[in-house]
C-alpha cells in the first residue's frame, strides 16, 4: 500500500481509526478507498451520504504528500496498523490508531512493557516512588512508557534514563516539537535508548483534546499500567480506566487520605480498579517475574474430548508453553472480547489457570 494513501486515510475529517479499518477491510487497501465510488462507500455499514462525500471530496492526498517530505527528511518511522513492527499489544485494542509516527531505537514489541502515569504536580514522595520503581525494574529487562508531561511522567522517564532502562514518551502532538519545551534535553537523552511516539502528524499542536487520545496508547501499548500520585480528576485515572477496558493489569501506590494527589490512587484501589502496591517489588510478585519462585515441571492434564475449535487451538498453544492473552489473541486470530470468554470457559473446566499478568498455562 502506498504510504501517501495510508497517511491520507488518517486525514479525512470525521473518519476515525475504527471507520478507517472498516474501509480497509472492505476495499483491501488505502488506494482502493480513494478510488471507490460513492455507491461503493455507502455500501459499508455505518457510512452515510455525508461521510461518503467527505471521503470522495477532500484534499487529504495533497496534505499527505507534504507530510511525507517532512517525515523522510527527519527520518521518522511510520508504523501502519498491519505492519509487523506496529505495537502488537496496541493492535489488539479496538480503537488503536491506524498510523503511528516514531523516532527511536527501542522495540515497541519489547517482551515486558510497563506504563507509568500520574499527576503533573508530583511531590517528593511520588518522585521517590519513581526512583525506587526504576531501580527494582532494571534487572527485569523492561521498557518503560509514559507521556513526557510534567510531574510523574518526567520523573519516570528521568529515572529510566538514569538506570539505563529504555523509555518511550507518547506525545499529544507531532514529532516536530517537544512539549513542554523544558523537556528538550530529557527527550534527547531518551532518543538514545528509547524514543518518542505519536499518532499525530508533524505540525500538530499540543491541544487539550489530544491528550486523552494519547492516553489510550499509553494504556494499550503496555502489559501493565502503574499509577503514582493522581487526583480524582485527571489524565492518570483516564489512562487507568482505559487499561482496564483493554483487560490490562493496573496497579496503584496508595497515599494519605488527606493528600489531594493520592485521592485518585486510593479511589482506584477502593473500587477494585487497581491492585495495591505498597513497595515496587510487589509488582514483580504480581506479574510473576520473581526469579526465586519454584519452577514446576508442567504435567499435561487429561483433556475432555468435547472442546470447541477455539478451545482446542488455545490448548494446543499452551501445550508448548504458557502465553499471555495478547500472544494468544494473535495466534488464534480471535477478538479479545471473544478470547476472554473462551479462556474463562477453559478455566471453569479446570483445563487452564490464570497467572498474574494475564498469563495462562495448562493445569
Amino acid at each position: 500500500m502506498s504510504l501517501v494513501h495510508k497517511i491520507a486515510l488518517t486525514l479525512i475529517k470525521g473518519v476515525g481509526p475504527m471507520l478507517s479499518k472498516n474501509l480497509l477491510l472492505h476495499f483491501g487497501s488505502a488506494e482502493a478507498v480513494f478510488s471507490a465510488s460513492k455507491k461503493e462507500i455507502m455500501a459499508i455499514e455505518g457510512i452515510g451520504v455525508k461521510i461518503a462525500e467527505t471521503v470522495l471530496h477532500n484534499n487529504a492526498l495533497a496534505k499527505a504528500e507534504e507530510q511525507l517530505a517532512f517525515i523522510r527528511k527527519h527520518h521518522i518511522q511510520v508504523l501502519f496498523y498491519s505492519d509487523a513492527n506496529y505495537p502488537k499489544r496496541l493492535r489488539n485494542c479496538y480503537d488503536a490508531p491506524l498510523l503511528l509516527y516514531y523516532k527511536g531505537t527501542a522495540d515497541l514489541n519489547h517482551p515486558r512493557i510497563v506504563s507509568i502515569v500520574g499527576t503533573r504536580n508530583a511531590t517528593p514522595y511520588g518522585k521517590l516512588l519513581c526512583k525506587q520503581l526504576a531501580e527494582v525494574l532494571k534487572p527485569y529487562q523492561v521498557l518503560i512508557v509514559s507521556g513526557l508531561a510534567l510531574g510523574i511522567d518526567a520523573a519516570a522517564h528521568k529515572e529510566s534514563v538514569h538506570c539505563n532502562i529504555p523509555t518511550i514518551g507518547v506525545l499529544g502532538h507531532g514529532l516536530d516539537r517537544i512539549y513542554p519545551a523544558a523537556h528538550q534535553e530529557l527527550a534527547r537523552k531518551m532518543a538514545k535508548n528509547g524514543g518518542l511516539l505519536s499518532e499525530f502528524l508533524p505540525g500538530t499542536n499540543p491541544d487539550r483534546e489530544n491528550f486523552p487520545k494519547r492516553n489510550r496508547i499509553i494504556a494499550g501499548i503496555a502489559d501493565v499500567t502503574i499509577v503514582i500520585e493522581a487526583s480524582i480528576k485527571g489524565g492518570a485515572l483516564i489512562t487507568a480506566e482505559l487499561a482496564n477496558s483493554y483487560c490490562r493489569d493496573v496497579y496503584a501506590f496508595p497515599g494519605r487520605t488527606t493528600d489531594e494527589f493520592s485521592e485518585g490512587c486510593n479511589f482506584l484501589v477502593k473500587t477494585n480498579r487497581a491492585g495495591l502496591i505498597n513497595h515496587p517489588r510487589d509488582l514483580i510478585y504480581y506479574l510473576g517475574w520473581d526469579d526465586e519462585k519454584v519452577v514446576e515441571i508442567p504435567v499435561q492434564p487429561e483433556l475432555p474430548l468435547h472442546l470447541t475449535n477455539d478451545e482446542q487451538q488455545i490448548v494446543d498453544i499452551l501445550k508448548i508453553d504458557q502465553a499471555s492473552i495478547d500472544e494468544l489473541a494473535l495466534k488464534v486470530n480471535l477478538p479479545q472480547s471473544k478470547l476472554v470468554i473462551v479462556l474463562l470457559t477453559l478455566e471453569m473446566k479446570g483445563i487452564l489457570i490464570s497467572l498474574p499478568g494475564k498469563i495462562y498455562k495448562l493445569t
